[in-house]
């Protein structure tokens, strides 16, 4: 049975589209599932930001094809591991945890670069390209310790 990871942010167009196609692009498709979700539900249906496209696509991924959704308290019970890209989005997972279990698979996705900081992924959204760059080498960066962790089974 395949491992599941579910990356979270606000809206679920711009950090955790790229955090879904960066960790996949690690690790095995018959193994692990990469999927996401954004805390709000303003764009349900709808695929990643331009801008997200156009960074993901300059590093080789093609992310048209995902589509906006709003995490789910079943969302708790199907995926392992929940990695989400600032405090806020922590903050409101762990709302809707529906009990301890659910709230340990809830986790920073910087702490795996930075252990213990509670690092935001910073939102991209109201600037330029250049922050959309910024937050792709960060969670490249983050990805691949959490690739490496999954397949050598150290999560």
């Amino acid at each position: 049975m395949p491992v599941k990871i579910l990356m979270v942010c606000l809206g679920n167009i711009c950090r955790s589209p790229l955090a879904e196609a960066i960790l996949q692009s690690k690790l095995s498709k018959t193994d692990f599932i990469v999927d996401s979700a954004g805390t709000g539900g303003w764009h349900i249906g709808q695929k990643p930001d331009e801008r997200s496209i156009q960074t993901a696509l300059e590093h080789g991924l093609d992310i048209t094809q995902q589509r906006g959704r709003q995490i789910q308290q079943t969302d708790f019970e199907i995926f392992d591991y929940i990695y989400v890209m600032d405090r806020s989005n922590y903050k409101n997972v762990l709302a809707i945890a529906p009990d301890a279990s659910g709230k340990s698979k809830v986790k920073m996705i910087l702490n795996e670069l930075h252990p213990n900081e509670n690092l935001d992924v910073p939102d991209p959204y109201y600037g330029g390209q250049d922050g959309f760059e910024l937050v792709f080498k960060l969670l490249d960066n983050a990805c691949t310790v959490i690739a490496e962790k999954l397949t050598s089974k150290e999560l």
